[in-house]
C-alpha cells in the first residue's frame, strides 16, 4: 500500500510539472519571456506560485526547461522531416521550410525562443538545442554529399552555418517591432533557396 500511495503521489507530481511547462509554453506565447511572470504561469497551470518554486527553483530554471521541452518536440518534427523519402537536397530543403513555415506561424513563441533577450540559463539551453538542430542538418548534408546532390564540404560547420542564417534570417521578420507581418510561405521560400545554395554551391579555391 505505501508503495502505491508513494506511486501516485510521484504521478501527481509529474502531472503538476508537465502542467506547470505547458503553461510556461502557452503564455510565453502571448507575451513573450519579458511579459511572463511566474504568478500568471501558475495561474494558468491551475497551482499556487509556490507549487511553481518547489519544481522550479527560479524563473530562469523554469524557462531554461520550458524551452528545452520546446525544442525537443520541433527536433523531433525536424529529424521526421529528415527521415523521410526523397533525396538528401529534398530533405534538406523541406527541413529548412518546415523549420521556417513553423516559426512564422508561431511567430510570439518563435522569437522568444530564439532571440528574445532572457536569463542566463535560457542562453544556455538555446545553445543546446542549437547543436541539436545542427546535428539533423550535419546528417542531411553529410548524406548528400556522398550521394554527389552536394559537394565535398565540412559538414559540421556548414550545418552550423545553416543554423545561424535560418535564425538571423527569421529574427526580423519575427521581432515584434517588425514593419509588417511576414508571409509564411514567401519568408520560407526565401530562406530555403539560401540554405540550399550555400550548400550547394561550387567549392571556394584559394588562388
Amino acid at each position: 500500500m505505501a508503495y502505491r500511495h508513494t506511486e501516485r503521489v510521484q504521478e501527481q507530481l509529474q502531472d503538476k510539472r508537465d502542467r506547470i511547462l505547458q503553461a510556461v509554453r502557452a503564455v510565453v506565447g502571448e507575451v513573450g519571456f519579458r511579459g511572463a511572470q511566474v504568478a500568471t504561469v501558475a495561474e494558468a497551470a491551475g497551482v499556487a506560485t509556490g507549487t511553481v518554486y518547489r519544481h522550479f527553483p527560479s524563473k530562469g530554471e523554469l524557462f531554461a526547461e520550458a524551452l528545452a521541452l520546446n525544442a525537443g518536440h520541433e527536433l523531433a518534427v525536424l529529424a521526421a522531416v529528415a527521415r523521410s523519402e526523397g533525396t538528401a537536397m529534398d530533405r534538406l530543403a523541406d527541413a529548412v521550410r518546415v523549420f521556417a513555415l513553423r516559426a512564422v506561424r508561431a511567430r510570439r513563441l518563435a522569437w522568444a525562443m530564439i532571440a528574445e533577450p532572457a536569463e542566463p540559463e535560457v542562453d544556455a539551453a538555446r545553445l543546446i538545442s542549437r547543436r541539436a538542430f545542427a546535428d539533423v542538418f550535419e546528417g542531411l548534408i553529410t548524406d548528400g554529399i556522398a550521394a554527389g546532390d552536394f559537394p565535398p564540404q565540412n559538414a559540421r560547420l556548414a550545418a552550423a552555418g545553416l543554423i545561424g542564417a535560418l535564425t538571423e534570417g527569421l529574427i526580423g521578420p519575427l521581432a515584434q517591432d517588425a514593419d509588417h507581418q511576414p508571409n509564411a510561405a514567401t519568408l520560407a521560400r526565401d530562406v530555403t533557396a539560401f540554405c540550399l545554395q550555400a550548400v550547394s554551391a561550387r567549392p571556394y579555391k584559394e588562388s
